[in-house]
């Protein structure tokens, strides 16, 4: 199964860039997204089933034109979940999950806390509150794949100026510290796990042409649960795919 995580920072956006062209080559079996930007009646699901995508699921935010996500597959759930259960964050559209078998994916857009002090405590209480809702769903659905925009950088090989960043939201100590706890926990960073050297972004500011310097931070994951370590056939980030400020990034598994 091939799962691509992919934050479009507007789907409508990113269908106007080719985005159906990029699904049909690209080909996952599904496929995550954060960042629609768009309510539930306002999705038009037929570009998506002409390609082999006939299953299409959303959870937006309350506030329209922000947030949201969606799981994307070309085969039907067994279950599919919207929401955590705590109204902070559904009210935001943050987490959706769809179960297939034994597996299940999730769709997960982490807060920001670039916009002051009040949005970082916000993501740093959430980031505790994800990590014990994680733990407590594993125990019903064991394995995971959680797939997002986790807006942490974990370590220096991901950021491309780890000193100057050192102080901002995304790099700061005690975010790399949950990251940290949390991979610690029983959670696996597909990606660093198989390419442990390799310093390769996921998004780039649009100010001071930091994508084409390649000025940029590795903020989306495919964390599995480390009972998915066997599974894991590969895991890549997608760089060429130029619908967004991110790129998608993505796992294979057994």
């Amino acid at each position: 199964m091939k799962v691509i995580t992919y934050n479009v920072n507007g789907l409508r956006a990113a269908l106007k860039k080719d985005f159906i062209t990029w699904l049909r080559s690209e080909n996952p079996d599904v496929l995550c997204l954060q960042e629609t930007k768009m309510q539930e009646d306002q999705f038009e699901p037929a570009d998506f089933v002409d390609a082999g995508y006939p299953y299409c699921y959303l959870f937006s935010a309350k506030k329209k034109g922000y947030s949201g996500v969606a799981i994307i597959s070309k085969v039907e759930p067994d279950a599919v979940i919207k929401g955590m259960g705590i109204d902070a964050y559904d009210d935001e559209g943050r987490f959706i999950r769809a179960d297939f078998g034994d597996l299940s994916i999730c769709s997960i857009y982490h807060p920001s806390g670039t916009s002051g002090d009040v949005r970082q405590d916000f993501k740093m209480q959430w980031l505790e509150d994800f990590q014990e809702y994680c733990n407590t769903l594993r125990k019903e659905r064991p394995q995971l794949i959680l797939c997002g925009d986790y807006n942490i950088c974990h370590e220096p090989i991901d950021i491309h100026d780890p000193v100057r960043n050192a102080k901002n939201s995304g790099f700061l100590p005690e975010e790399r510290e949950w990251m940290t706890r949390f991979l610690s926990d029983g959670y696996i960073d597909s990606f660093r796990l198989l390419h442990p050297e390799e310093q390769k972004y996921s998004w780039w500011s649009y100010r001071f042409s930091a994508r084409k310097n390649n000025k940029g931070w590795r903020i989306d994951y495919c964390m599995l649960t480390d009972n998915m370590q066997d599974r894991l056939e590969s895991a890549f980030i997608l760089n060429e795919a130029v619908h967004s400020d991110h790129c998608p990034v993505g796992v294979i598994v057994k």
